[in-house]
């Protein structure tokens, strides 16, 4: 195979960090390419130098396409050669349909009033291609994640993408839907389209790729043939410079006396009152265990962790919640926080960040009681608390005033974290607290659950990864159509256990 693209010795700097330092990457006309590495390594600051987001003369070093140098001044650009880029966060606008959204700024029109029987037409043909069936004038904002990528990437397909950039193309979709976006890229690869994809998923990447480099700190550590029976473990010490035989830190555990009781909790949903989201969930939490609850998207799990924080979902809810014992007040968020709960939500940079804000407005945003007197704000206070808890949970950031939006996915995170061990909880809820981050900051965030755990707080444990549950938690609760519908301990649970428990329900 020739060679499409190559990326020679780019470096990219912004004020006071070397986001890129000499790196190279060549891909080969037809390939799927991976490029893995841990958050801040440096992924996305270099495809964004190939797109054109970072324009030309903004970095150093040569970019050579289809056989000639290239300097694109802006995404116009790179596009106009076919060069597409789907980002991590979609660029749809909802409330337009598919077909405008396909189109937008790409109109089919003639003599400026736009064709809609032509654009309508077109778009049927690039839906089909993608394997979407839904009809062009539909809302983008009534199809799900997964069906919304695959409109991202008709979208690219409808300008002649030669070169389709994937950021990550996987990170909110259920197993069924990213599965079918992989086999998409590997019959657009059958087609003739090279793809560059970015991914935590290692074994996604392994699934699709002919080629992985993998950059670290921002440098190229490797290009690896992925066809020579590449293993998991190879990346992976890639791309944290060291082996990590143990994904899940060790622990010895011995949970003491009961902490959290939650019993015959039912929640019905906020909009459709006949509809019972929650049925009847009874599960236990002692002080130091780590309590896993697995299901499969939509089953309930994010419900019923929103119901029992202050009751930030559903309404008629029902049942009983003690702390060691006695029953707590749970009706407000407020009041969950003083009861001694926390919440860290799945969605981050939604709901559990002000990405705009700083590490230190972040960091005390749940619990300004704490940094204030007579109601006014004490910044230095403010400061040394939010140093504490940078220094306590290795945050990288060289000050505590650094937006968090300029952080790696894993420290948002731990920033999250943060805001939340500042409200000195005794059970801490985290929903998917590992989700978009690399197998390196994920060692890190389990590392900070086990010493929750050995400080003798409780620790509840939504997660989509299967082996996330078994290698972190001691008992795992598994959840179906809103009912806990069994109970495993560490020793006897495994992905197989927890399927069965699920589809035979």
């Amino acid at each position: 195979m020739s060679t499409l693209l190559e990326m020679r010795e780019i470096t990219k700097e912004f004020p006071g960090v070397r986001a890129l330092d000499r790196v190279s990457v060549a891909v080969k006309q037809g390939e799927i390419h991976a490029i893995c590495g841990e958050n801040g390594a440096g992924k996305s600051t270099l495809m964004k130098v190939l797109s054109g987001v970072y324009p030309a003369g903004s970095y150093e070093g040569e970019i050579v396409y289809e056989g000639e140098p290239v300097a694109f001044r802006d995404i116009r650009d790179s596009e106009a050669r076919g060069i597409i880029i789907i980002h991590q966060e979609l660029a749809l606008v909802p409330q337009l349909s598919v077909a405008e959204n396909i189109f937008l700024g790409n109109e089919r029109a003639a003599r400026g009033v736009i064709d809609w029987h032509e654009t309508n037409k077109r778009t049927e043909a690039l839906l089909a291609k993608v394997g979407l069936r839904e009809p062009p004038t539909v809302k983008v904002d009534s199809l799900g994640v997964g069906k919304q990528q695959l409109v991202e990437i008709a979208k690219a397909l409808s300008k002649d993408v030669k070169l389709l950039i994937l950021d990550e193309p996987t990170a909110a979709l259920q197993e069924n839907d990213s599965r079918k976006l992989l086999d998409l890229m590997l019959e657009l690869k059958a087609q003739g389209v090279t793809c560059i994809i970015i991914s935590h998923k290692l074994g996604e990447v392994r699934y699709v790729a002919d080629t992985v480099t993998v950059i670290r700190d921002g440098t190229t550590v490797s290009t690896l043939d992925a066809r020579q029976d590449l293993s998991e473990d190879r990346i992976v010490r890639d791309m944290v410079g060291r082996d990590m035989t143990h994904r899940f830190p060790e622990h010895a555990r011995s949970p003491g006396d009961m902490l959290l009781e939650v019993e015959d909790w039912s929640v019905w949903h906020p909009e459709h009152a006949e509809r019972r989201v929650i049925r009847d969930a009874c599960f236990t939490v002692r002080a130091g265990e780590v309590v896993g609850i697995a299901g499969l998207m939509g089953s309930g799990r994010t419900e019923l962790a929103m119901s029992i924080f202050g009751r930030s979902y559903g309404r008629n809810i029902s049942g009983e919640i003690r702390l060691r014992g006695k029953p707590i007040d749970v009706s407000t968020v407020d009041r969950a926080i003083d009861a001694g709960l926390s919440y860290v939500t799945e969605d981050r940079k939604s709901l559990g960040l002000v990405l705009d804000e700083t590490v230190r407005f972040n960091t005390t945003l749940a619990n300004l009681p704490g940094v204030s007197s007579g109601g006014i704000l004490n910044r230095n206070e403010e400061t040394r608390v939010a140093e504490k808890y940078r220094d306590a949970l290795a945050i990288r950031t060289p000050t505590v005033f650094q937006k968090v939006v300029n952080l790696s996915g894993g420290n948002q995170q731990k920033v999250v974290l943060a805001k939340w061990l500042n409200t000195a909880p005794d059970v801490l809820i985290l929903d998917e607290p590992t989700r978009g981050i690399d197998v390196g900051a994920k060692y890190e965030i389990y590392t900070i659950i086990n010493e929750l755990a050995a400080e003798g707080k409780g620790v509840v444990m939504i997660s989509s990864e299967m082996p996330e549950l078994i290698g972190m938690c001691d008992r795992i609760f598994v959840m179906n159509e809103g009912a806990l519908v069994g109970e495993l301990a560490a020793a006897e649970a495994s992905q197989e256990r927890i399927m069965s428990l699920i589809v035979n329900e």
